[in-house]
């Protein structure tokens, strides 16, 4: 018997104020340029890695670029402060980060080409209270910077103050005084806005202008060498737990927020796949026990229904709900009704 996949309409009400988890469907919904499924996929096609920065992936079993990129980058400051001259180190760090930049210049469409799909965003995810982002690119951040705008009394916040993390990043799900609502953003795996510094801070990384500027501002960041990116965007479940494990902000999103999430849950644009599973493992460690899931569908794809509500039943345990909605529906994600 085929799954029912409902609009948005019909189920919204039953998710408001819940959790919303997002995928990189969302982010293909916005641009088909994000259709790789990794960083290191679109280098490869365009002939970006040479034969050493080749020999750097095999070398540490990942296709992490961000893993390599730090790795080399720690080397090159180490022989820096030595005064260590080892040219070779400094140009393999070069040509990580030149394929790094290359790859996002590709894949990253600019803030001007997305900016009309940010009010339909926002109207979508200020219903929750908590966001969970699995994506890398900067979306999610234009459309709460863009709802920051908005006189509407609901307020956005990554937890991030004065370009540094609170860790005790649960007293700000309190609205801020002037504000009636808020909506707490996380990244789990990263995002393109936060990096590390020399002494291994995560930091966050600011323009002139977070809207058009944001982008160029991060990229040129990383070419003068002064920070790497942190994300995770690639590899096994396994992989990525160990690159969490590196950064306090990842470690604390992943140990706490994650295991304090609302009772409802909305997945939107997440393929629930194998190199992801760490993430539901955590979330059925919350402190309060999950009810209900919704999860978007594509084109009525009843075998990945099915798929999905295995995986979440598997994980998750067989007495949470699980109910399906067409991804295109309106009032949701970017469409507007």
């Amino acid at each position: 018997m085929p799954y029912k996949i409902h609009n948005w309409a019909d189920i919204a009400k039953d998710y408001n104020e819940g959790s919303l988890l997002l995928g990189n469907g969302a982010s293909i919904a916005i641009d088909n340029r994000f259709k790789y499924s990794s960083i290191i996929e679109h280098a490869r096609d365009e002939g970006y890695l040479t034969e050493d920065v080749q020999k750097l992936f095999e070398f540490y079993e990942t296709e992490d670029f961000e893993l390599v990129l730090r790795f080399v980058w720690q080397a090159s400051n180490v022989n820096q402060a030595l005064q260590i001259q080892d040219k070779k180190t400094n140009d393999a760090y070069k040509q990580v980060r030149s394929c790094l930049i290359q790859s996002v210049r590709d894949i990253h469409p600019d803030y001007n080409e997305i900016s009309n799909e940010l009010p339909a965003i926002y109207k979508f995810i200020k219903n929750f209270k908590t966001v969970i982002s699995l994506n890398y690119d900067l979306i999610v951040y234009w459309a709460l910077m863009y709802g920051n705008e908005q006189e509407d009394t609901h307020q956005f916040k990554d937890c991030y103050i004065n370009g540094f993390f609170d860790e005790d990043w649960s007293k700000l799900k309190n609205p801020t005084y002037g504000y009636k609502s808020t909506t707490l953003v996380f990244y789990p795996h990263g995002t393109l806005y936060l990096s590390r510094n020399k002494v291994e801070h995560d930091i966050k990384l600011k323009a002139l202008n977070d809207g058009p500027g944001l982008l160029q501002s991060i990229l040129k960041e990383w070419e003068e060498k002064q920070t790497v990116p942190l994300f995770v965007c690639e590899g096994t479940s396994n992989q990525k737990i160990n690159s969490i494990n590196n950064s306090i902000y990842l470690n604390t999103v992943y140990r706490e927020v994650l295991t304090s999430l609302e009772p409802c849950l909305v997945i939107y644009g997440w393929s629930l796949s194998s190199q992801d599973e760490h993430i539901l493992k955590r979330i059925k460690l919350s402190k309060r026990k999950l009810e209900k899931v919704a999860v978007s569908v594509h084109n009525n794809d009843q075998e990945y229904s099915n798929r999905v509500r295995n995986k979440i039943h598997k994980i998750l345990g067989d007495e949470v709900q699980v109910v399906f909605f067409h991804s295109d529906s309106s009032d949701c994600w970017n469409n507007n009704a």
